[in-house]
């Protein structure tokens, strides 16, 4: 016999990944009618452990509360203000003299494994610590979160601060020449972090549960085979349920309704009338009304979707924003998560056309004839533009910029198929008003004004063919483009010269704090005995509108928020100037001692490329210090409220 710890990780606020793990840990969310770490003590208890810790960065008084109905067992609470890593909980969680054997657990999974036989598995390979893996065949075939350990791995733990199980204590401990084993589990334990991770556990684990009522009591099945609701929930005869499916106390089911599993309908929600249902889980209060089709979403406590809405592979969760009052709301601000369909679903009969819903070879010839039909009319502009692009070092980068923004639109095309097709009538107004610079441009011989139409006309060509909801998501994309058009000539003669002084004096000024003799001369740089010309061209210009392609390009690409992305986009113009400084510094100190034209030019050329890569690193380096310098508060009532 041995004497066996057992520590639960809580975990925490997961900021980013999950816009629901944001504001309620994983470990508080609900399987069936139990948060995650209520089922996991219930089950560790029933295994006669009666020594937990739970561990949790926060959320104390929600875990209490929760984990207070599991009787027969000695909970302590080991709070962390700050993150300490998983290692680091299991440091603060027990002493040298705590017990022989320490299981550490996952509090977010959703099936309990039997950890007598774990135990068993660790002593009989004589291991300092054992690492549980899910089944090679599992669709998750990885660290499941568990760990079995003797209380001698506390000396490889660092006294305070930061130390990851994986990351931190296996490393030292294989330097040290430890052993360090395996398990392998019979079948999945369903561990998730977020969304799509808690969605896939969920459908797997009703899949693979042979009869829910014994999980939960107050179940009963009904109707059919691996239908089980509760006695109070109201399903009306009219609809048609196909297993898995828990309907839970309280819940309404509106005539004609198809809920097609796995699926679980948490207390009180509501199903209005002719809706469809297929691989979501709706947690308690969640409404959706009539005429809607939701597939292999999670709806947060108290969503509500509107009526007449199609909803598919989204993490939707509780909002002001996000409650839709009006039937006929069409474009709620859902925060997607690029899920993918765990079971094949049948299409509903809908009145509503999507991409999804047409032919790809239809879909994809009446965008070949539309996209020849805009590029015949707007073929001289287009032609103007491409001789800018290959002529002009300035806006040379606005090649990119097409292309880029057509890569954007092919990462999102799983979440673009999804959205309805109506078509916009408005959006004739935005092609008179391209039409009408174009005239402009064309009498006044002003070629910016026709180029910009090329932008402006494309715009409104998506707004006529694909409608608003396409629009308002791919509205950014579109302002992307407007980075490939090169600036007005009377915009660029106000702003070249005082950027070619700019360039000289803040060069000259890099190369004195350097030590080097500098005179300036107007935009001649006398250093030493040799001197170096700022031409026009090297007044940064062409810095500026690159990394602005280089900005934009990041901030549609990363998941941040709103105030994140204007500081990339704020910090490009400095960014820029700083790089054109660099470059001109080290440009000056290079001539002082390479001889010939043919290396001078070599050096100033290979100058402006290199900066490329200085620029991606300075954006890299401001994402992480945004990262290290901001922490999101929580609302400790509001998830008390939602965890019950």
């Amino acid at each position: 016999m041995h004497d066996v710890r057992v520590i639960v990780l809580a975990g925490s606020p997961d900021f980013g990944r999950c816009p629901i793990a944001s504001r309620l840990p994983a470990s508080l969310w609900p399987v069936l009618q139990q948060s995650a770490i209520e089922r996991v003590i219930r089950h560790v208890a029933a295994q006669e452990f009666r020594e937990i810790s739970v561990c949790s960065e926060g959320n104390i008084g929600s875990l209490k509360s929760l984990t207070s109905r599991v009787g027969g067992v000695k909970i302590d609470f080991v709070e962390e203000p700050l993150r300490v890593g998983t290692a680091g909980c299991l440091r603060d969680a027990v002493s040298n003299n705590s017990g022989e054997i320490i299981v550490i657990i996952s509090a977010s999974i959703v099936r309990t494994p039997d950890i007598n036989r774990l135990i068993n598995a660790h002593i009989e390979q004589k291991a300092d610590l054992t690492a549980v893996l899910n089944p090679a065949k599992s669709s998750r075939a990885d660290s499941t979160g568990i760990y079995i350990c003797s209380n001698t791995v506390l000396e490889h733990i660092p006294q305070y601060g930061y130390c990851d199980i994986k990351e931190g204590l296996v490393p030292e401990m294989l330097k040290q020449g430890k052993v360090l084993k395996t398990v392998e589990l019979s079948r999945d334990v369903e561990n998730f972090r977020g969304g799509p991770g808690y969605l896939r556990a969920m459908t797997n684990f009703l899949e693979n549960q042979p009869a829910l009522d014994e999980e939960v009591p107050t179940l009963r099945r009904r109707g059919g085979e691996n239908i089980y609701a509760d006695e109070s929930a109201d399903i009306d005869p009219s609809a048609k349920l196909l297993g898995p499916v828990a309907v839970m106390a309280g819940a309404k089911v509106a005539k004609g309704t198809v809920v097609f599993g796995p699926a679980v309908i948490g207390k009180n929600c509501r199903l209005g009338g002719n809706s469809f249902v297929a691989c979501s889980v709706l947690w308690d209060n969640a409404v959706i009304e009539p005429d809607c089709e939701v597939q292999n979403c999670l709806l947060d406590y108290n969503v509500r979707i509107a009526g007449d809405t199609v909803v598919r592979n989204k993490i939707i969760p509780f909002e002001k924003s996000s409650v839709m009052s009006d039937s006929k709301a069409r474009a709620i601000k859902l925060v997607g998560s690029g899920l993918k369909n765990p079971l094949p679903i049948p299409k509903p009969s809908t009145e509503k056309v999507s991409v999804a819903g047409i032919s790809s070879w239809i879909v994809w010839l009446a965008g070949a004839v539309i996209a020849a039909v805009f590029v015949w009319s707007y073929w001289p502009g287009i032609v103007d533009l491409c001789s800018i692009w290959r002529r002009s070092d300035e806006y040379s980068s606005g090649i990119l910029v097409p292309f880029l923004a057509g890569y954007i639109l092919w990462s999102r095309r799983d979440k673009l198929r999804t959205i309805s097709i109506r078509p916009a009538l408005w959006g004739f107004i935005g092609l008179l008003f391209a039409e009408g610079l174009r005239l402009f441009g064309l009498f006044f011989m002003y070629g910016s004004a026709e180029r910009l139409a090329i932008v402006v006309g494309l715009i409104a060509l998506v707004l006529i063919v694909l409608g608003w909801e396409f629009f308002k998501k791919t509205a950014f994309v579109m302002l992307f483009l407007f980075l490939m058009l090169p600036w007005p000539n009377s915009v660029q003669a106000a702003v070249a010269l005082p950027l070619q002084q700019w360039s000289t004096s803040s060069a000259v000024f890099c190369l004195e704090m350097l030590g080097y003799d500098v005179f300036r001369e107007g935009n001649i740089i006398h250093i030493g005995q040799f001197t170096v010309a700022v031409a026009e061209a090297c007044n940064g210009l062409r810095m500026i509108t690159a990394f602005f392609v280089i900005s934009g390009l990041v901030v549609l690409l990363v998941r941040r928020k709103w105030w994140e992305k204007l500081t990339i986009l704020a910090s490009s113009l400095p960014v820029a100037l700083l790089c054109n400084t660099t470059r001109l510094a080290l440009t000056a100190i290079a001539f002082t001692w390479l001889e010939g034209d043919y290396w001078e030019k070599i050096f100033h050329d290979f100058g402006g490329y290199a900066m490329m890569p200085l620029a991606l690193a300075i954006v890299v380096l401001e994402l992480w210090l945004i990262d290290r310098l901001t922490v999101q508060p929580v609302k400790a009532k509001e998830v008390i409220i939602s965890a019950k």
